[in-house]
């Protein structure tokens, strides 16, 4: 089919969530898309951050179709050998003793607010109270658009899970004020990516984590945007020589094969028991099996490190350029996290970069956000860079 079938079809058949959009994606290799019409386009966007190893990475495709050809699916009614595999290559590259797998970010989110209650409940001492960030993002549930500390995501699915509470992001002060006996956990992004990628300052996640531990409260760090090489270590929270209590994972998890986890401490899995909580999917072999070889690639020595050295040469650029445009107010972010503010609304940029073949995306109004695959080249950064170039200097 060619686009104007494909939307044509989409209008008739599937409830308008996503709105109008531009292109039909039909394909992809590497770092590049062709839509219906055969027109090839470099993905700086990778799907919001879930094709971290490029389209089609053949690893990940080979034991996708191998596992296809073997067993799709069985309940974890009985013990699954790819998600056990996955799991202790979760456990030997980070902090985590024990992991829960899921379909997404959002089930790993909640994963992680029930455990943190069921916990405390546990031993005895329920405390219910949640502390998100203003500007986070946790998901679309009920429980996690609760979390998100954007109003925009919470309008009209009112009323909302009780117990939430929200903090500005960088404000030790205020967060230490909020927490009362009655809190149990804080939830953080390490970096906030639909808030408009804001970096904490450096030593603020310190700040939390010594907070947490002196008022007894459960750290759960939202690494799903921000984890699997994203930053430029595999975990954002590596960067700043702490760890959490509770971490989610999806996006990247699976290359594109949906999949999430959440992985915490020996100590705090005791709060889930056989019946407490389940997914009927989570972890079933086929997306098992994508993760262990998308781990298997993020893991190889020097791959995300060469992926960092990547992004510092983005952020040289795009710093040069901030000094050429004045539309530009800041750029931030860390590793192949790029968000650029700008004075104005981004989304005529966004349709300029698309019609010169290149995808990007939002992280609020104001801000454009570049999320290429971890195997972006050198050379395509500059092509891109070049590209934002132009576009601005037309502008002004």
């Amino acid at each position: 089919m060619k686009t104007d079938e494909i939307k044509a079809l989409n209008n008739q058949c599937i409830i308008n969530t996503y709105g109008d959009r531009k292109l039909a994606i039909v394909r992809g290799e590497g770092t590049k898309l062709w839509d219906a019409e055969g027109r090839e386009y470099v993905d700086f966007f990778a799907g919001i951050a879930v094709t971290n190893l490029g389209h089609c990475h053949p690893e990940v495709t080979e034991a996708v179709c191998r596992q296809a050809r073997t067993l799709v699916h069985v309940s974890n009614l009985y013990y699954i050998e790819p998600q056990v595999e996955l799991a202790g290559i979760l456990c030997k590259n980070s902090f985590a003793d024990k992991w829960f797998f899921c379909n997404g970010g959002a089930e790993a989110n909640e994963a992680a607010f029930k455990i943190s209650r069921r916990y405390w409940v546990q031993k005895g001492q329920p405390k219910p109270g949640i502390i998100s960030a203003n500007q986070s993002f946790h998901g679309r549930t009920f429980a996690t658009i609760t979390a998100t500390g954007q109003p925009k995501y919470r309008q009209g699915f009112e009323p909302l899970l009780p117990g939430i509470v929200y903090v500005e992001f960088n404000d030790i002060a205020e967060l230490e004020s909020l927490i009362t006996p009655e809190v149990g956990a804080v939830i953080l992004e390490p970096i906030q990516g639909e808030g408009g990628v804001r970096v904490p300052s450096d030593n603020y996640l310190k700040h939390v984590r010594d907070l947490c531990t002196r008022k007894n409260v459960l750290l759960i760090f939202d690494e799903v945007q921000t984890g699997l090489g994203r930053t430029g270590k595999l975990f954002a929270h590596q960067h700043y020589g702490i760890t959490p209590d509770i971490m989610t994972l999806a996006k990247g998890l699976g290359n594109g094969v949906p999949i999430g986890a959440m992985g915490c401490t020996n100590e705090v899995s005791s709060g889930f028991g056989p019946g407490s909580h389940a997914c009927t999917f989570g972890g079933n072999p086929l997306s098992s099996a994508a993760a262990v070889a998308t781990m298997k690639v993020l893991t190889r020595p020097g791959f995300i490190e060469t992926a960092a050295k990547t992004g510092d040469h983005f952020f040289t650029r795009l710093h040069k350029l901030a000094k050429k445009h004045a539309q530009i107010v800041e750029v931030r972010g860390k590793g192949l996290m790029v968000g650029i503010e700008m004075k104005d609304p981004v989304a005529p940029i966004i349709g300029r970069m698309l019609d010169a073949g290149v995808i990007c995306g939002p992280a609020g109004p104001n801000v454009l956000r570049f999320l290429p695959p971890l195997i972006v080249a050198v050379a395509e950064v500059d092509r891109v860079v070049d590209i934002l170039d132009a576009i601005l200097g037309e502008a002004s």
